[in-house]
């Protein structure tokens, strides 16, 4: 591999963090001359990116790393890397397991990787990726690692402690972004709410929000907001910046006092009440996102109930759940975990029929509205396209299969934002059609269509 040029194929495998850490490598590996193959078949390398976040997540990373061993066996592929996560944390254990692999990378070795390849890291490239998202929206991680002491939670064991990007080099970033014609900035981070505490000595997410919306997206979205000790000084800014979505993710993982006491997450039911209520007041209109861990091992029946007593009350707009998953090393490893995976499975299913119920009410309230659609792709002659309260990949997708007397169908481009109406909903999807463009609502946010209903 040292002689030749690698062709190299990467296969990333876990979160939108993850998908920026190979998006920065293959620009490297491009910048080395390197070739980066589309498809493996046209590869001599193949690299993959693992996760290692919870037990399925490390068998499915497992699971490509043995298919990975089986095409280099087959002479299919000359060279196996991986990298990640899972490897961060099980790398000793994986080369004795997996042999095939030519090499094991942790999470923040990649001048390594690409000298493995025969490359260098080019420092010089701020801010570069090859972008493997659609080309109208990208991702922005904004820090690396986390300092929160959650119980249940192995991130700080394979990514460290929470390191903030400098703002200017996040800037750079953003505009090289903006160049290549993305419209949709998506902001990530373990905990976006900590950013700039460890450089600047303060939390500074609103300076770095003002100073994206400055550069020129449509949209600018959050993801992974910590609850404890969230910096409210952000909530003026998304309700005065046009371009900052009303939408916010905060995975607040459980709703109960004791509950939340056992995972360390630093807050209290009525705190959490009143910080939704206090963002929903400040910023009206937005759409609030959670995930919950079900089945926690201290979890009893009437904490879970409680749970979901919270949900009716708050009722999120937006909402996803994991079944609890005992990870080595974790303060909650010793708690064992007693609530069989039936048991968690079956409270997975409660809170999942509740939230169908609350977002298909949520969604009715839409019907008839018109509101700027952003199209993400198109699939024989139907597009499907965003509102600014749904985030690529876990929301609501805006189905389009018609539009109004003299608008052609075969006119609508991916990338675009349109003006569609409401015609029918379910519980995670919306149904609608173009409508004529006449308040110029498809260059305006949903923010401004409500202010101004």
């Amino acid at each position: 591999m040292k002689t030749q040029v690698p062709r190299i194929y990467v296969h990333t495998l876990g979160c939108s963090k993850n998908m920026v850490d190979s998006e920065v490598f293959m620009a490297q590996a491009k910048a080395n001359a390197f070739t980066v193959a589309s498809d493996l078949d046209d590869a001599d390398v193949l690299v993959i990116n693992t996760c290692g976040f919870i037990e399925e997540a490390k068998q499915e990373s497992i699971d490509h790393i043995l298919q990975g061993a089986d095409l280099k066996e087959q002479g299919k592929i000359k060279k196996l890397i991986v990298m990640g996560c899972l490897s961060e944390r099980y790398a000793g254990d994986l080369q004795q397991e997996i042999p095939q692999v030519d090499s094991y990378f942790g999470a923040h070795h990649l001048p390594d990787v690409l000298e493995e390849l025969g490359g260098a890291f080019k420092h010089n490239l701020i801010g570069e990726r090859e972008l493997s998202t659609p080309k109208h929206f990208a991702y922005l991680k904004i820090a690396e690692g986390c300092n929160n002491p959650c119980s249940f939670c192995a991130i700080p064991l394979m990514r460290g402690g929470h390191r903030s990007k400098t703002m200017d080099d996040l800037v750079i970033e953003a505009k090289l972004l903006r160049q290549k014609g993305v419209r949709e900035l998506i902001l990530i981070a373990q905990d976006l709410t900590y950013y700039g505490l460890d450089i600047y000595g303060k939390r500074k997410l609103d300076e770095l929000l003002k100073r994206l919306s400055d550069i020129g997206f449509d949209w600018i979205r959050m993801l992974y907001a910590y609850p404890a000790k969230f910096p409210t000084q952000i909530l003026p800014v998304m309700r005065e910046r046009e371009n900052i979505c009303n939408y916010l993710d905060m995975p607040i993982q459980h709703t109960n006092t004791e509950m939340l006491k056992s995972m360390r997450r630093g807050v209290t039911e009525n705190k959490l009440r009143d910080l939704l209520a206090q963002i929903r007041d400040e910023v009206p209109g937005i759409r609030l996102r959670t995930t919950f861990i079900i089945g926690y091992p201290e979890e009893t029946r009437e904490h879970f109930e409680s749970l979901l007593r919270f949900m009716d009350d708050v009722r999120f707009d937006r909402l996803g759940v994991f079944p609890y998953s005992q990870e080595d090393d974790t303060v909650a490893f010793d708690y064992g975990d007693p609530i069989s995976r039936k048991e968690k499975m079956k409270r997975v299913k409660e809170v999942m029929e509740l939230q169908e119920q609350i977002s298909l009410d949520n969604n009715m309230g839409l019907m008839g509205k018109q509101m700027p659609v952003l199209i993400d792709r198109i699939e024989d002659g139907v597009a499907y396209g965003r509102t600014e309260f749904d985030c690529p990949e876990v929301d609501n997708e805006f189905v389009i299969q018609s539009a109004y007397d003299g608008f052609d169908m075969n006119d609508l481009k991916v990338g675009q934002f349109y003006t569609a109406e409401v015609d029918d909903v379910e519980p995670y999807d919306m149904f609608g059609h173009i409508v004529p463009d006449r308040e110029g609502l498809a260059d305006k946010s949903v923010k401004s269509f409500i202010n101004a209903e």
